[in-house]
């Protein structure tokens, strides 16, 4: 496991002023302004856990966590998990699902545990669960294939 390409992956490339508009727009906009506040709790083979706090500016108007926010967290937290498992790149994504079951309110935390479900030679796929961290409650989960071969034929 590499810790260090973790970390990078997870690091925001973004400073507040740019998220917030204050400054002109980047390219890359929208995996900063979801990953900004995310903490990563623990990093092991195979298994990454973080946290961050329901915010306003990732809530709906009604208050709720925003499905493109979780469905994004599924693919970055994802493919750090395949960094977490030795692996060199986070490959190229096939498919992401998200299956949501409930809601979380602004305020609430979330624990986002991903887990490697397989690596193979080119195609790799992981479980990304999302749970209120005070009841355990599962309100989302996803499921992240990725192609993992470096070169291709293609």
């Amino acid at each position: 496991m590499d810790p260090e390409a973790v970390r990078r992956s997870l690091e925001p490339t973004a400073t507040t002023a740019e998220i917030t508009g204050s400054t002109p727009p980047l390219r890359h906009f929208y995996d900063p302004f979801v990953l900004s506040g995310v903490t990563v709790e623990a990093a092991e083979h195979g298994r990454l856990l973080c946290s961050f706090v329901v915010t306003p500016r990732l809530a709906s108007p009604a208050g709720y966590l925003r499905s493109g926010v979780t469905a994004t967290l599924a693919d970055q937290l994802g493919s750090a998990v395949f960094f977490c498992s030795g692996l060199r790149t986070s490959g190229v994504s096939l498919e992401i699902s998200v299956s949501f079951v409930d809601a979380a309110a602004i305020g609430e935390e979330i624990e986002v545990e991903g887990r490697l479900l397989r690596a193979g030679k080119s195609v790799g796929v992981v479980s990304v669960d999302f749970r209120k961290k005070k009841t355990g409650k599962l309100i989302a989960q996803g499921r992240h294939t990725k192609y993992l071969a470096v070169s291709s034929k293609l």
